[in-house]
This record gives structure tokens, sequence and C-alpha cells, in this order.
């Protein structure tokens, strides 16, 4: 018979916590930009009455779209490029995605000092690495395949 211990540790308490709050906060976000968005609130960089049009397009197509008919940039907007856009509402929209796919990320680091202060320095590690590769693959800087 084994002697199973069902009790969270301090830090998957501190990770639930802390991935709730995010998780709230971006979905709080993600209908308050979404509203701005949809009311016309903040201009957008492709009317609402034509973004139907663009459903059909993958993802590649519909941005080199956008770009020859609205935003008329040097290249098509891919990865962060979004950012420049912001203050469009709909790309205002990608800010509570982005908020939500960091949130591991932030609770990756916060549970980090504690595993190293129980002395649990495999798991510590661990955590910070992945951390640091997620933060590498969200910035571009750490790119794998073909996309």
């Amino acid at each position: 018979m084994s002697d199973n211990n069902t009790q969270a540790t301090p830090e998957q308490v501190l990770y639930a916590v802390i991935q709730e709050k995010l998780m709230l906060a971006g979905l709080l976000l993600m209908f308050i930009t979404f509203a701005l968005y949809l009311l016309g609130i903040m201009d957008s960089v492709v009317p609402l009455d034509k973004i139907s049009t663009y459903w059909r397009l993958p993802v590649h197509d519909y941005l080199a779209a956008i770009n020859a008919e609205y935003l008329h940039a040097a290249h098509t907007p891919t990865g962060w490029a979004w950012l420049k856009f912001v203050g469009k509402g709909d790309f205002l929209n990608f800010l509570p995605i982005a908020i939500l796919a960091g949130t591991t990320i932030v609770c990756y680091l916060a549970i980090v000092p504690g595993l190293f202060r129980r002395g649990d320095k495999a798991y510590g590690f661990m955590a910070l690495v992945e951390a640091v590769i997620l933060t590498l693959a969200a910035s571009g800087l750490l790119a794998v395949g073909g996309h």
C-alpha cells in the first residue's frame, strides 16, 4: 500500500491562484476589447461591414489582403507586428489573447523562488527553464518549423 499525498503544495496553490486571476483579467479584457470593436467605439483597420468577405481566407492570405487594401505597410504584418496597430479596434482584440497566452510564463516564474526555498532544486530549475523557453518561443527568437 502506497502513501499518496493528495494535498496541493504551496507552489501548486500559488500557480492556480495566479492562473485564475490572470485568466479572469484576460477574459474581462477580451469582452471589453471586443465590445469596443463591435460597437465601433474605436476605428478598425478593416471596416466591420467588410470583415465577412475575408472569413474564407487562410490567415496568411487574410493578412496579405488587408495589408494590400488597408494597411499599405512595406511587409505583411506577422508575429508581433500587430502591436503597431493596437490602437485599432480589430487589432486591440489580440491584446487579451497575448495576455492569456503569457499566463503560464508568469505562473512558472512565480513558483520558482518557493521551489528553491523548499530545496526542490530539480523542479525549480525545470520551471525556470520552461519559463525561459516559453518566453523565447513567444518572442519569435526561438523558431522551429517552416511557419
